[in-house]
């Protein structure tokens, strides 16, 4: 099983390797929570063994995912930011959006929050209270599907917080993980999907401060990237994974997946065991 990373030449040196017979795989442009938190490792190998297909993430945000699948260089799109994934099937890069498992987004901050934010706010009032008290709030400001949210909450509340960028409002342009790194150093807030804060060790003083909005849902989604766009994807295999993954054996094995025995994914599936 092998993981990519960018930058893209890693991803051209790849594509040059050739396939066997025996040895089929597909590409996967996905998001880094997805590889960040475990879920990958814990469920490909399920997968590999049972069709002997062997998959390759291009770990990314998914901005950038979505720009990967969209020129081709990826047979199947896993992501989480819903208008986008929507609109590459609508544009035509990809065949069909399969609901695949939801989790939420959660707000981390300092212990002693000196924002005030309450398990009790919306999404909304907990970054309006940050914004007013001017505490550092760290974005990942790469595009992402994490990113792509938090300007949404932004947006809702009525502030601009790229006018604040500099000061009290940090743009990373960087992962999950470098953020709360960030935000751990800085004991700053920020907004992390729960798959790589359940996953990321690195705590510091930082807690979830705010988690129960529906207005937090993160639900993903995988696309088969459409052949008739790129004739080289590998659109059998690739479904091939997609029908996993939204089956029994796929649903059930994320359902599964743990970190320190807290469920990480919820699979779309409700009657999945």
């Amino acid at each position: 099983m092998m993981r990519l990373k960018l930058p893209i030449l890693v991803l051209l040196l790849t594509l040059a390797i050739p396939a066997t017979a025996e040895d089929p795989f597909i590409i996967v442009a996905s998001t880094t929570s997805t590889e960040n938190s475990g879920l990958f490792a814990h469920i490909l190998p399920l997968f590999e063994k049972k069709t002997h297909i062997q998959v390759r993430v291009i770990a990314a945000g998914t901005g950038q995912a979505i720009r990967l699948a969209t020129s081709g260089d990826a047979d199947v799109l896993l992501v989480h930011h819903l208008a986008s994934e929507k609109a590459f099937v609508k544009e035509g890069h990809g065949v069909k959006r399969h609901d695949l498992m939801y989790n939420n987004f959660v707000i981390v901050g300092p212990k002693s929050n000196p924002a005030s934010i309450t398990m009790g706010n919306s999404a909304a009032t907990a970054f309006t209270h940050i914004a007013n008290t001017k505490m550092p709030f760290v974005s990942r400001g790469d595009d992402s599907g994490t990113h792509k949210k938090e300007l949404g909450i932004w947006q809702v509340a009525g502030i601009d917080p790229r006018n604040a960028s500099g000061s009290w409002y940090r743009e990373a342009g960087a992962g999950m993980g470098a953020v709360l790194n960030t935000a751990a150093v800085m004991n700053a807030y920020t907004l992390s999907d729960r798959g790589t804060w359940l996953a990321f060790a690195n705590r510091g003083d930082l807690m979830i401060l705010n988690a129960g909005s529906s207005k937090l849902l993160n639900p993903y989604g995988v696309i088969l990237v459409n052949q008739n766009r790129h004739p080289h994807v590998k659109a059998e295999l690739g479904q091939k994974f997609i029908d996993w993954l939204i089956g029994p054996d796929g649903q059930k094995a994320i359902a599964s997946f743990t970190i320190n025995g807290e469920q990480a994914f919820f699979p779309a599936d409700k009657k999945s065991p």
